[in-house]
């Protein structure tokens, strides 16, 4: 399985940004699906994740900003981030929890799968 994620940048608060993860190795159709961010100086959060029947869950500040979504027959996620904030600054990675037909995981260590990351640099 690998995953790849990408779509980051260095953008200005208030600015829009959409991240992709792309997926081999495995069907997102049958998988929890997550992205985490890891930011300077803190611990890897949960982000937002997307089951196997599109229902989706969101941290509290990301929530109403943030959007999480897929193709699966592209077999790619996307999570559009509006309204982004200096506080929105991390490596931002894309994660498949490996148990199929999961509903709903927020922990990284409910994820077997992890992508590379992708640097979202929001600036004031």
């Amino acid at each position: 399985v690998q995953l790849q994620a990408f779509g980051g940048g260095l953008v200005q608060a208030g600015d829009s940004l959409r991240l992709s993860c792309s997926a081999s190795g495995l069907s997102m159709s049958r998988f929890y699906m997550g992205w985490f961010r890891q930011g300077p100086g803190k611990e890897r959060e949960f982000v937002a994740g997307i089951n196997y029947r599109g229902e989706t869950t969101y941290s509290d500040p990301v929530k109403g900003r943030f959007t999480i979504s897929k193709d699966n027959g592209k077999n790619t996620m996307y999570l559009q981030m509006n309204s982004l904030k200096p506080d929105d600054t991390a490596v931002y990675y894309c994660a498949v929890d490996g148990r199929m037909w999961s509903r709903k995981s927020i922990f990284a260590n409910e994820y077997e799968y992890w992508g590379q990351g992708t640097l979202v640099t929001v600036s004031s």
